[in-house]
């Protein structure tokens, strides 16, 4: 049986949570933590109601664990959203909202070689006080792997990982050490879809899927629907092969699995749409000691809280100056603002075509503004033309709307603001803007909007990008400045019979990550180290390789040799 729970019985739920973390008054292990993040996927998934394919890995894991109904990515595409998930910052806070802001499309430019003449190249710039979350989980001893997207709209620090490829596991870790472990899966993107793209075994016909009720019922359409619920079902399979290594490692017992996607699904009107489709996603946890197994949370939570609570989970409190909040763990909190209990998101450039929305969501009502309403719901995109379903939508443009769920397709441009009642419109199709019975609830959302876009100064508004590269990136001439280098002090002293330094680093950057690592020689082994404060060098590695880097601007490389007058 489900239980539905909510905010006073979680906090009691939380604190019974920490309780296994402590045997006595000596600390037991941080649990590990494993992150399953798929791409491009809605919640069309058993756990939610939907069984148009089989999810039993899916489903156990939700018996085992807690499911929650309102989760949200603040974007509706993949870096924006990914650079809120690793900073815990909203991605219009610290100049990531823009698809991409650092390499050009290349369908873009295959269909218009000018199609980014007037886009500058640029990296994200947060404030001095963020680091990518686990780069703190390392510096408490935390072994972090990331296997293997990354797609942060900046070059993350060379702390953050101690492993980021496609080979990247937490077996590679010491003895006994703790860990916090990404997988990606990216059989459910939106490419996956195109038409040379691997066809996964078929669980259900084109014939027999659900089709949502804006798509016209074509070939192509149930065609593409179909894809993406036979993607589904090979990544519930891959979804049991991790929990199952975990299991054979004896390790499901001491980690917290957390199973999410990084926006909504990869079909037009989903991806790219500040709809639920697009930004409502699946996200289920599970505990090792069973807390809380079966039940269902309907707190509304963002991917600026993901990286803030992994932290909580394990025992680390976040800067409160971090635009998440820690939903779990030892610091969980909740907002005392405008942001409690709401959800926030942007769609911006995507590619080369350019679109600026805001929306908020309470779990139940969407309220969204369109700031460019001269423009089809459906923007133009070369690489989402690969899909062939596309072409069907935009006929309707011209042909007009074959049912009236439709219309945002027929559309050839859009209302200023939008409202819908999620839970009894789930395909948010019926524009409540103008009912009168709404009324108090659409001014309580605009204004909450409001106040967002004011607090975040969202610098989606700073236009055209050499604009804001140029007055908020990289100030005053848009050029990328040098992270400063690093000050390397050292003092030889005795331990014993043999000589050690005592190393201390600093960078004058207050916003820099210093990074180092050892050698016998110049030529350096083993992932870089996170600086955490003064450390020994025994006296046969006197070669030291420092790295220092400002998330956004570029990273500075020293060397030195200890000892040397």
């Amino acid at each position: 049986m489900n239980v539905r729970i909510t905010g006073t019985w979680w906090a009691w739920a939380v604190a019974c949570l920490v309780g296994w973390m402590q045997v006595g008054s000596t600390a037991a292990m941080p649990p590990n933590i494993v992150w399953l993040t798929v791409e491009d996927m809605s919640p069309w998934i058993g756990p939610y109601g939907d069984r148009t394919v089989p999810t039993p890995n899916l489903d156990r894991l939700a018996r085992e664990g807690v499911v929650y109904d309102n989760a949200f990515a603040t974007s509706p595409v993949c870096a924006p959203a990914r650079s809120s998930l690793i900073t815990g910052m909203f991605c219009t806070r610290i100049g990531t909202m823009q698809m991409r802001n650092g390499k050009p499309s290349e369908a873009a430019v295959a269909k218009n070689p000018a199609a980014y003449r007037d886009i500058p190249g640029y990296e994200g710039l947060p404030p001095p006080f963020v680091r990518c979350f686990p780069e703190h989980l390392r510096a408490a001893g935390y072994y972090c792997t990331n296997n293997a997207k990354k797609d942060y709209q900046f070059q993350n620090p060379v702390t953050v990982w101690d492993e980021s490829s496609s080979k990247a596991h937490w077996r590679n870790r010491a003895a006994a050490q703790p860990f916090f472990a990404v997988f990606n899966f990216m059989g459910t993107h939106e490419s996956q879809g195109f038409p040379k793209a691997e066809r996964r075994p078929e669980r259900v016909a084109p014939a027999d899927v659900p089709l949502p009720p804006f798509y016209p019922d074509t070939p192509h359409v149930r065609d593409a629907v179909a894809r993406t619920y036979n993607n589904i079902a090979a990544m519930d399979r891959w979804v049991g092969d991790r929990i199952q290594e975990l299991n054979d490692a004896d390790l499901l017992d001491t980690t917290i699995v957390m199973f999410f996607s990084d926006h909504g699904v990869g079909l037009p009107r989903g991806k790219r749409s500040c709809f639920d489709t697009g930004l409502r996603v699946p996200l289920i946890v599970r505990y090792p000691d069973g807390n809380a197994a079966g039940s269902r949370d309907d707190r509304v939570v963002s991917f600026v809280d993901f990286g803030p609570t992994v932290l909580s989970l394990a025992g680390i409190d976040p800067d409160p100056r971090l635009d998440g909040t820690p939903l779990l763990g030892h610091y969980a909190r909740e907002r005392d603002d405008y942001r409690r209990g709401h959800a926030y998101a942007n769609a911006d450039r995507f590619d080369e075509t350019y679109d600026r929305v805001r929306s908020v969501s309470d779990g139940r009502y969407r309220y969204t503004r369109h700031f460019v309403t001269g423009l089809p719901y459906l923007v133009r995109n070369a690489y989402r033309e690969q899909l062939p379903m596309t072409a069907d939508l935009y006929a309707l443009e011209e042909s007009g709307p074959q049912r009236p769920e439709q219309w945002q397709f027929a559309a050839k441009q859009r209302p200023a603001e939008e409202f819908y009642d999620s839970k009894v419109d789930p395909w948010e199709v019926t524009n409540l803007v103008d009912a009168p019975e709404h009324r108090k609830r659409i001014d309580t959302l605009r204004d909450h909007l409001d106040a967002w876009i004011r607090d975040t100064g969202d610098l989606g508004f700073v236009l055209p990008e050499t604009t804001l590269v140029k007055e908020k990136i990289w100030p005053p001439d848009g050029q990328q400045p040098a992270t400063p280098p690093a000050e390397i002090d050292e003092k030889a002293e005795l331990r014993g019979d043999s000589m050690v330094y005592v190393v201390r680093l600093s960078c004058s950057d207050p916003g820099a990550s210093i990074g180092y690592r050892l050698g016998t020689d110049k030529k350096y082994s083993g992932p870089w180290q996170v600086y955490t404060g003064p450390f020994e060098v025994p006296a046969n590695r006197r070669f030291i390789e420092v790295q220092t880097h400002r998330i956004g601007h570029l990273p500075t490389t020293t060397g030195a040799l200890l000892g040397r007058e």
